[in-house]
């Protein structure tokens, strides 16, 4: 018989000792869920519109009317919610383009819920208390504002700083003269965080990183006590981001403006264009309630439970062998 790449290409890349443990993973995510009474749904993994964010880039499907691999099932999921679900959570493969390193494969499991009438505080607290749960860890948790971890790791106040100063902590940790001649301001707090920012947080303990500029809501609410941030949250654990939240946008003139900005930065940056989800905007007009949701990237939980170096050390089948 003939092997495809090599003597073990057919075998899976996880061994089959941590397979056992990610279903074991799995199984007390959903007990975590089941406890609180939310519910476990379904939604399609491909659809007739995919996200605007020019961040993300989407794998699309050769069929006909034009179709894409979720990058999250965040959009069907509200529709959900306006159609009156309540409480839903749902554990589902995710698709991203051009995302492959130690950290990151283009198919990936993702852990999405959405909570009717949470705060920013109580969206975090479960979020921590579900980590700690995978984890089997008792670990404080810090919670630290977008900019204070600005001004604590890098002695810059990230929201009122001057571009030029962003710019000149950027060049200084790294980044090259030709993508600091092309960023934006967003594209260099971006660099920080990946860089300096993320990586020193959550050591000892689990770290929730919130209130994000505005220009970086994507569809989460503005606050309303300083408008210059929006109620979105990170989660990071040893330096590594594991979720992303918000207290969801529910103002569908307000979600559309925001996504033809997207189109337009993606009309700049030269990158394919995509539509806008006409159905999730219906699902805002028609009344998408109060909530707050979050997206666990649950891969890199598993990692950080058994001590792994690489992703591909965590499933049964990475790209390569896909």
């Amino acid at each position: 018989m003939t092997t495809v790449g090599g003597a073990n290409d057919w075998g899976p890349s996880a061994s089959l000792a941590m397979l056992k443990f990610r279903a074991g993973l799995l199984r007390s995510a959903r007990e975590f869920f089941h406890e609180r009474q939310v519910m476990e749904v379904e939604t399609p993994t491909v659809l007739s519109a995919t996200v605007t964010d020019p961040q993300i880039a989407s794998l699309e499907v050769d069929a006909a009317p034009r179709r894409f691999l979720h990058t999250s099932p965040e959009y069907p999921m509200k529709r959900l919610l306006a159609a009156g679900s309540g409480d839903i959570y749902q554990i589902c493969h995710t698709f991203r383009a051009g995302e492959r390193s130690r950290l990151h494969n283009p198919e990936f499991t993702m852990v999405e819920w959405y909570r009717i009438g949470f705060n920013l505080q109580q969206i975090m607290e479960e979020t921590t208390a579900l980590i700690g749960r995978l984890l089997a860890s008792q670990l404080p948790v810090e919670s630290i504002s977008y900019n204070d971890a600005f001004l604590r790791e890098l002695d810059c106040d990230a929201l009122d700083a001057p571009t030029p100063r962003l710019q000149g902590l950027c060049r200084q940790h790294g980044l090259a003269e030709q993508s600091l001649k092309d960023a934006t301001r967003d594209d260099l707090l971006d660099f920080l965080v990946a860089t300096q920012v993320g990586p020193r947080l959550g050591h000892g303990q689990i770290s929730c990183l919130h209130h994000y500029p505005t220009s970086q809501a994507a569809l989460a609410q503005v606050d309303r006590i300083d408008p210059r941030t929006a109620l979105r949250f990170e989660v990071y654990v040893q330096g590594l981001e594991l979720a992303n939240g918000f207290v969801e946008l529910a103002d569908s003139e307000e979600q559309s403006a925001r996504f033809q900005r997207d189109r337009a930065q993606r009309a700049l940056r030269g990158l394919p264009d995509v539509q806008v989800d006409p159905r999730m905007l219906a699902a805002l007009d028609a009344g998408l309630p109060g909530c707050a949701g979050v997206a666990l990237g649950f891969d890199r939980v598993v990692m950080l439970a058994t001590g792994a170096g690489s992703i591909d050390e965590v499933m049964a089948f990475p790209w390569e062998r896909a």
